[in-house]
């Protein structure tokens, strides 16, 4: 047996609206004939008072009482103002109560059915009763002669002739409450259906899961979700979208271009064309960008999808060091199989002593910038670091120089640093400035390196640190380059100071070498830089350019470190 499904909601409403609208028309015209009937039974009312006080003070009324047959002379009287008053009965009776005057001929004579006693006492009084012509709503009032009640007029209008006029407005009431009906179905009809195609046909309790799958899906996804609508304003974030763009709470409701977010970032967010896979910076994120146009029959919005590309970067950048370790070791194996060649044929000459000299000499070349490293850096990252970047530099013909006062213990870079940030830091800079001195020895151009932007100035700035760069010293052809690297730990802070025998950096280009892009070693190139402003970023610390003391570009990094995780 198949179970019904349940209504839609837009059927829900339907229904709802139609009972709602049915209850509100009847109630309406259940209350209009309320008060129909209630104004048309006082205006009963006094419609009969004002006749029956009209004929008791009417001296021609009097004249026919004193007379010696007061029907002749009042039944003519009444009938005609009973017609001209629009009144079902006027009655003209003696003081005991019998008619003198009637619409019915053959009950003059007869008693008056109802009270007259307040009008024997002078009162006007108005009653509902029933008389011979039925229920009727009459007034009596007492007529005088000479201050005594000689006679009573009673004029009344029955109930039946104010159901009549009643029942009249009713049914003009009814004609317009169906009217009213059918204009409020229609209308909720054609709400109801646009609600229809909105929900596509949905129930409440399907919207509802889905709602839940929808607020469990956008959190549960690690890539970020934006959607903008038709004024570029933000209507979703995801949480991955707020961590990769750095988003606050109140995000949502705000223009793209009031984030502050980097320029270029803005401008992907902002196009109206599609967008595929482009590799934008955030403050601490290397994210790729989707941007997706929703329109549907004109551009209602935007959905923007965002990756995380910082991690896959720095990997990048580890396996390019990795490629340089591979190449310098493959360089330094031939160059030692040279070198052991070279003992041996000097052994195979008899010549021992010198092949002794030799290669005691070679040894302690290859040793003493190790045990310079191992004994100031007890940090094993930094210290690998170094050794190998020392390899790489020596195979360009750049000799990479630790300065004397670098010192870190192993154990002070707390947690809160890692390593992996410290890498990219001292990795990039080092590249950089093996670059600038290699190729000022060569004696080109010496070239920036890949750039991207920076905190230099503010962060400068806030320390009263200059970062103007000076010219650049001159170099001599075929000269050794030179790249010095300080690495220590002072007041809180974990300085690094990476320098070279470079040309230098122009001040033109010192305010560009930090954004994403600009490179003076072709397309691909100029996100080096980046990577480094980036996990400084993420340390709340500062980079600086300035003039180094070799001639070159200097780059001084300050991370700060825990209080209590920094030794004396």
């Amino acid at each position: 047996m198949r179970i019904p499904r349940p209504r839609s909601l837009a059927g829900q409403l339907f229904a709802m609206q139609v009972v709602l609208v049915a209850a509100i028309v009847a109630g309406c015209a259940l209350f209009a004939y309320l008060t129909d009937r209630s104004q048309a039974e006082e205006s009963a009312r006094l419609q009969s008072r004002a006749t029956a006080a009209a004929a008791a003070r009417s001296p021609s009324v009097v004249e026919a009482v004193n007379s010696a047959d007061p029907s002749a002379a009042l039944q003519p009287y009444a009938e005609s103002l009973r017609r001209d008053a629009g009144m079902d009965f006027v009655v003209i009776m003696d003081p005991q109560g019998r008619r003198w005057t009637h619409p019915e001929p053959d009950r003059i004579g007869r008693t008056y059915l109802g009270h007259i006693e307040p009008a024997l006492r002078g009162r006007i009084y108005s009653e509902q009763y029933v008389g011979t012509l039925g229920l009727s709503v009459r007034t009596v009032a007492p007529v005088y002669d000479g201050g005594k009640v000689v006679a009573i007029v009673s004029a009344g209008i029955t109930v039946d002739e104010i159901t009549q006029q009643v029942r009249e407005q009713v049914t003009a009431l009814i004609v317009m409450a169906g009217a009213a009906l059918a204009l409020g179905g229609v209308g909720t009809y054609i709400i109801n259906a646009r609600l229809r195609r909105h929900t596509h046909g949905m129930n409440a309790a399907e919207l509802g899961r889905m709602h839940d799958y929808h607020e469990a899906a956008l959190h549960a996804v690690r890539e970020g979700l934006v959607m903008l609508d038709g004024g570029r304003r933000i209507a979703l974030a995801n949480d991955g979208a707020r961590e990769l763009l750095g988003l606050d709470e109140d995000a949502v409701g705000r223009h793209v271009a009031d984030l502050g977010l980097p320029r270029p970032l803005t401008g992907a967010l902002l196009a109206s064309e599609p967008r595929v896979d482009e590799v934008h910076l955030s403050a601490d994120r290397v994210v790729v960008v989707n941007t997706q146009p929703v329109v549907g029959g004109e551009q209602r919005g935007t959905v923007v999808t965002l990756r995380d590309h910082t991690e896959l970067q720095a990997l990048s950048g580890e396996l390019d060091s990795e490629r340089g370790f591979t190449q310098a070791l493959r360089s330094q194996a031939h160059e030692a199989a040279n070198r052991l060649h070279t003992v041996v044929s000097l052994i195979e000459l008899g010549r021992a002593d010198e092949a002794i000299v030799f290669a005691t000499a070679e040894l302690e070349l290859a040793q003493a910038l190790t045990d310079r490293v191992v004994d100031a850096v007890g940090e094993p990252v930094l210290a690998a670091l170094l050794l190998g970047k020392a390899a790489q530099a020596n195979e360009r013909g750049v000799e990479l120089v630790l300065a004397a006062d670098s010192r870190i213990d192993d154990g002070v870079i707390p947690r809160s640093l890692p390593s992996r940030d410290l890498v990219t830091i001292l990795g990039n800079l080092i590249d950089n400035a093996v670059d600038a001195a290699s190729e000022a020895v060569a004696g080109a151009p010496a070239p920036t390196a890949p750039a991207a932007d920076t905190q230099a100035q503010e962060d400068g700035a806030q320390r009263g640190d200059a970062a103007a760069p000076a010219p650049a010293a001159p170099h001599t052809r075929g000269g050794r380059g030179r790249v010095t690297v300080t690495a220590r730990v002072e007041n809180g802070e974990l300085l690094l100071r990476v320098a070279d025998s470079g040309a230098g950096v122009g001040a033109a280009d010192a305010e560009q070498m930090f954004h994403r892009g600009w490179s003076t070693h072709g397309a691909g190139r100029g996100l080096g830089l980046a990577l480094v402003r980036q996990a400084v970023h993420r340390g709340r610390g500062s980079i600086l350019l300035d003039h180094g003391p070799d001639g070159g570009a200097e780059f001084t990094v300050r991370l700060p470190l825990h209080p209590a995780e920094v030794s004396a």
